[in-house]
């Protein structure tokens, strides 16, 4: 069973994209089932169910993980925690009176396990979004990341501060004793001025391979994309 941990710089810098084209990448190699997770999504509508039967909390990260993944599973597995407000989700939890319990989502992680070939993990967010503040415990998705022990690939979103981003994201990790298997460069500011300096300054300074670089192209599909990932 082969697994992923995607973090990003920032949030809004193409984690869904690395995600979902991971994704189908793996079932590209051969992986026959691959699942994504999204452990925490906050800003989530009501999405009602067929013929009027129920419903969920939905988040577009996690439609797009679904569609892009081979296995279909429960919604407690691929997202424990769906919270509707759109802002950090130790904050969106504490709005819908719910606490996110790490080793739940570690339970559903496991349980995903059972069943797939291949997991990718998307987090929240930066690698260090808070997730729960509960009795005086402060627990982040840098501490998630460590209770599922996963290589973890970073997303860096090119723009302006980028670097600064990307190199206190990467001492974080290593700081935790994880592995940084690699990383993707994903264009988020089409006008970024000295775009290649940067570009070279990160592939001399972060320790990991550079797994793609993506242009801006709001249209790309993940599958389209799949080819020009390279696996770590």
């Amino acid at each position: 069973m082969s697994a992923y941990f995607i973090t990003g710089t920032d949030t809004g810098v193409g984690k869904t994209r690395a995600s979902t084209t991971l994704i189908h990448a793996l079932r590209d190699a051969g992986y026959k089932r691959v699942v994504g997770m999204k452990p925490v999504a906050a800003g989530c509508d009501w999405v009602e169910g067929g013929n009027g039967h129920g419903g969920e909390w939905l988040n577009e990260d996690v439609v797009a993980l679904r569609a892009a993944s081979s296995l279909h599973v429960p919604p407690s597995f691929d997202n424990p925690y769906a919270l509707p407000a759109a802002v950090s989700p130790h904050i969106a939890a504490k709005l819908a009176d719910t606490v996110i319990d790490l080793s739940h989502i570690e339970a559903s992680f496991h349980a995903l396990q059972q069943h797939a070939d291949a997991v990718v993990v998307e987090g929240a967010g930066g690698f260090i979004v808070p997730l729960s503040e509960q009795d005086g415990v402060f627990e982040t998705s840098a501490d998630l990341a460590q209770r599922l022990r996963l290589p973890v690939i970073m997303v860096v979103g090119l723009r302006l501060g980028c670097l600064n981003h990307a190199l206190l994201t990467q001492e974080a990790i290593l700081a935790r004793g994880l592995t940084l298997a690699g990383w993707v460069a994903n264009v988020v500011d089409p006008h970024m001025p000295e775009q290649a300096a940067n570009l070279a300054t990160l592939q001399a300074h972060l320790q990991a391979p550079m797994l793609a670089h993506w242009g801006w192209d709001a249209q790309a599909r993940p599958d389209q994309l799949a080819s020009s990932l390279r696996l770590p």
